[in-house]
């Protein structure tokens, strides 16, 4: 399920910098018009119009004109409604241009640098998020943040990581910062608040409105960025307090929004959100199932990162386990796709009942008497970087069969919603980390995905990355996105009757109706 990290999905325009060979006719007494007026004509006459200098950089771009003699090359930065004139280089081949994307996620941010020219990710870092000091949670610095103070301290953080995270990925690859002239980033509401410095406390009061849901392309050096003087920013926009630029970024990534049948997005990270729709129309909707399928649950769980366990297979007849470890060490824990390809091949072990239940009347070796009951040891001490056993109590699988049936309820009310099967999605595509690494028959065989073809399912990694990526290698993209965020619907998943029914149904393993399930044989 794994997503090729080289761009692009469907990239057909050009990227948003180009570099531009110009020879300025020389000045006269006949012609006086002035250098930078003299470039943005001949810029106009190549179809790059209407051009902007910004204030702060025209006396260095009239000294370059200068000093190449008037044959130059303009970097041209698309801003929407014009060009920006970024920078003037010599007019000579080669010297590739860059861009930087970036995922703001409220756990981790991703930077990946791209060659602008051949389309290619040329680096890629992942770093922690320090926000996560004033707050694991969202809400939790959103109230931090409702001094300006603290929102500064919170901005201050963020861009400091963003940037040290930048200028290394810079430096490994060998490629100076001068040569970067565009930064896409995406991140949900909260995220893109702190990082423009915005007062985010009423995004959680109703009515729930965000002070912004637009953000104009700036210079990134007016946001902090002060090593990218040249470099356009852009943020993509949200729809509201629930839809966020990243989701927008994971539907165009997806290519939701352009296709025929409806197809379906679900992104698993603090929360899982899922979109569903086509060229006509689109909902979406959040659900609080994210931590549990991330590992979140289990007292040994953890992201799908180095040393966590993501896939397991039982003997049938021994009970014993047998798992994959994230590089290639020793176990510090399972991540969410690991959990459920557990929970997987306990149920079709008979070692868990469809309550997910420990079933007492089997001899298995694994099960041990631990502080919160009886568990399974998915991992001996001798497996384990701490010496301890990985172990997963019944409680862990009760906590986590709610998450995956919040999952499932999720998906089948959003589609009732608008009068559609399951069967009438023509794709549907996880995002995230958790869907590099989910097997879609382990997560049909526990009733958390729809019994569907396994074909349909498609995992896309961090899906607001790849959309930020797609659009520094095709600006049309700025386009699309506009139009995806004036088609998106929030629907909000009321708890009523019906609903709760269903979540109960789900809680089994895989549902107490079979017939949805008729691929998982019950052992």
């Amino acid at each position: 399920m794994n997503h090729d990290p080289d761009i692009p999905v469907r990239v057909q325009g050009s990227p948003l910098v180009e570099s531009v060979p110009v020879d300025l006719p020389a000045p006269s007494l006949n012609d006086n018009t002035a250098d930078l007026d003299r470039l943005c004509r001949s810029l106009d006459q190549r179809g790059f119009s209407p051009t902007r200098i910004a204030p702060r950089r025209m006396d260095e771009l009239v000294r370059k004109i200068r000093a190449e003699g008037l044959s130059i090359r303009a970097i041209v930065g698309y801003a929407s409604t014009h060009w920006e004139i970024l920078d003037v280089v010599a007019n000579s081949p080669g010297g590739a241009l860059f861009g930087l994307a970036l995922d703001l996620g409220s756990t981790t941010l991703v930077i990946r640098l791209i060659d602008l020219g051949s389309r290619k990710t040329v680096n890629q870092l992942t770093v922690n998020n320090p926000q996560v000091k004033w707050g694991e949670d969202i809400l939790s610095r959103i109230v931090f943040a409702r001094n300006p103070q603290s929102l500064l301290v919170l901005r201050t953080a963020l861009v400091q990581a963003c940037s040290r995270a930048m200028r290394k990925v810079l430096e490994d690859s060998g490629v100076p910062a001068s040569r970067v002239y565009a930064l896409t980033c995406a991140g949900n509401t909260a995220m893109s608040h702190f990082f423009w410095g915005l007062d985010p406390s009423h995004i959680c009061r109703e009515p729930y409105i965000p002070a912004a849901n637009t953000f104009p392309t700036v210079y990134a050096a007016e946001l902090g960025f002060d090593f990218l003087p040249a470099s356009l920013l852009y943020l993509f926009p949200n729809v509201g307090s629930y839809v966020g630029g990243d989701i927008l970024a994971g539907v165009v990534a997806a290519g939701l929004d352009t296709s025929i049948q409806p197809r379906m997005l679900i992104d698993v990270g603090t929360n899982a959100e899922v979109v569903l729709g086509n060229q006509e129309w689109l909902l979406a909707c959040a659900g609080a199932a994210g931590p549990a399928l991330e590992g979140g649950v289990v007292e040994r769980g953890m992201q799908a990162v180095s040393g966590a366990i993501d896939r397991v297979r039982i003997d049938r007849k021994t009970l014993e386990p047998d798992f994959r470890v994230i590089g290639d060490s020793k176990a510090a824990g399972i991540c969410g796709s690991g959990l459920i390809e557990l929970v997987a091949e306990m149920f079709s072990s008979k070692i868990v009942t469809i309550q997910g239940k420990f079933n007492t009347d089997i001899d298995c070796p694994r099960f041990r008497h631990s502080a919160d009951g009886r568990a399974y040891a998915l991992a001996l001490s001798s497996q384990t970087l701490d010496g301890g056993e990985i172990l997963v109590s019944e409680i862990d699988i009760g906590v986590f069969l709610k998450s995956k049936a919040a999952m499932y309820t999720i998906l089948s009310v959003i589609c009732r919603k608008v009068g559609l099967d399951f069967a009438d999605l023509e794709d549907i595509y996880i995002a995230g980390n958790f869907g590099n690494h989910i097997d879609p028959e382990m997560a049909v065989r526990i009733g958390m995905i729809p019994d569907l073809p396994l074909g349909k399912y498609h995992g896309i990694g961090n899906s607001s990355l790849l959309g930020a990526s797609m659009l520094l290698c095709d600006r049309t993209l700025l386009t699309e996105v506009e139009r995806v965020r004036n088609m998106i619907t929030y629907v909000e998943l009321n708890v009523n009757v019906e609903l709760m029914n269903e979540f109960r149904g789900a809680l089994f393993i895989p549902h107490t109706d079979p017939r949805l399930f008729p691929s998982v044989q019950a052992p």
